[in-house]
């Protein structure tokens, strides 16, 4: 694969003079490599007012999936003036990752013989560890940008042979302005939701418990709680990087990896390490310890008064008999509500826990299509069966599970 890389061509676009954020219509979009962003203010500022700014797609792309081709859309106007940037990436995609156990399994019995079935070059907008964004804050510059970028998109994939093109994991907030891409022929399918968790109401954990959870349920993780507090004494530590714990964080996020069944990008050590050394206003490493020893972490991002719970890591020689998922989102919450936050955000997976602590879903979309328009015809009858979300039942129970369709706005 990583040949193939290699020898793709791509298109430089102009290292242009920076300028105000918009759109002009009489504009163009190109494709260019980091370093021609270098010094932009454009790019300095991207994405400035979200938890993952300019600085997490460059460590993203310093330390994740080498294999893949990291680029960027630059959006000029007619003076070749850089008015906007939107990151990308190519890599050639398994289109049944994200698919139940069963397509899976029938699927694997063909590629014994046809090795890359059901695989395609693909070009995907936004981010490779973590959802997707435009980089403006206000509903009329995004529309500006996605009507730019919607125009010119299926040239420009196939100027990096790709054949399949995927807005990757967009919030909801951005259903009006990524229109345009539906218009251009683009098909929105739901991806596997984050979810949120309003505290802004609530004094302390046990505030919280005694007013969100039912009687039942108090009791039942009251008891899970006690279950950890019997054993030796587990300590927390909040702090701005791994530190000396890096090479035992890492160890338990590989556990956590491993026994997922959704698996698309694997973090590095260094991922861990350099967040933690360009990113210390944002990054929040939870360490908790037993012993001396790491027996759990998780890795938040701040975004306002909002804490982004990215990454988990658990010890799971003891993680169900210590309860410690339920111990981790206790202590999470009562520091988070200590510190004057309102609102944890979780990325996907992990429903079931979430819904019993009144979690709601925050619905994420995938945008697709194919650059040849006879093969996309195909593909938007086959998409309803290949999205994540149909083979995950715990999302049907949650209370805004309507609002995963990317046709709302």
């Amino acid at each position: 694969m990583s040949s193939l890389l290699d020898r793709a061509e791509y298109v430089r676009g102009p290292v242009a003079r920076p300028a105000e954020l918009g759109v002009s219509p009489k504009g163009s979009v190109s494709i260019v490599e980091r370093r021609s962003l270098a010094g932009l203010p454009v790019w300095s500022t991207a994405f400035a007012h979200l938890r993952k700014d300019h600085r997490y797609y460059e460590i993203v792309e310093d330390t994740v999936c080498p294999e893949f081709r990291y680029r960027y859309f630059a959006l000029t106007d007619r003076l070749g003036r850089v008015m906007a940037v939107q990151p990308f990436f190519v890599l050639d995609q398994d289109l049944v990752a994200g698919s139940g156990r069963r397509l899976k399994g029938l699927v694997d019995r063909v590629r014994r013989v046809w090795p890359h079935f059901l695989t395609m070059r693909t070009l995907m907008m936004g981010c490779a560890a973590g959802e997707g964004h435009l980089a403006a804050r206000d509903q009329a510059t995004r529309a500006r940008e996605a009507e730019a970028l919607s125009a010119d998109i299926v040239r420009l994939a196939r100027a990096e042979k790709a054949s399949l093109i995927v807005l990757k994991e967009f919030p909801a907030e951005y259903r009006e302005a990524l229109s345009a891409f539906r218009e251009k022929g683009f098909t929105a399918v739901p991806s596997m939701p984050m979810t949120r968790l309003d505290i802004s109401a609530y004094k302390s954990f046990d505030d919280y418990l005694n007013k969100a959870i039912k009687s039942k349920r108090r009791t039942e993780f009251r008891r899970k709680f006690k279950a950890a507090e019997q054993s030796a004494p587990i300590e927390l530590e909040v702090r701005h990087n791994a530190g000396e714990a890096l090479d035992q964080i890492f160890a338990l996020y590989e556990q956590v990896y491993e026994k997922s069944d959704m698996k698309f990008e694997k973090l590095t050590k260094e991922y861990f390490s350099e967040l933690g050394r360009r990113m210390p206003d944002k990054a929040r490493f939870f360490i908790w310890r037993q012993e001396g020893r790491v027996i759990a972490f998780s890795l938040c991002l701040i975004e306002g008064d909002k804490l982004y719970g990215e990454y988990l890591g658990l010890d799971y020689t003891i993680a169900l008999q210590l309860h410690l998922y339920f111990y981790v989102m206790r202590d999470t919450i009562s520091w988070a509500i200590a510190n004057g936050f309102k609102e944890i955000v979780s990325t996907s997976l992990g429903y079931g826990p979430k819904l019993q602590m009144r979690h709601e879903l925050r619905p994420l979309d995938l945008y697709v299509r194919h650059t040849s328009p006879i093969a996309n015809a195909i593909l938007k009858r086959v998409l309803p069966y290949l999205e994540p979300t149909r083979g995950e039942e715990t999302l049907q129970k949650f209370p805004n599970y309507a609002e995963l369709d990317p046709t709302l706005r």
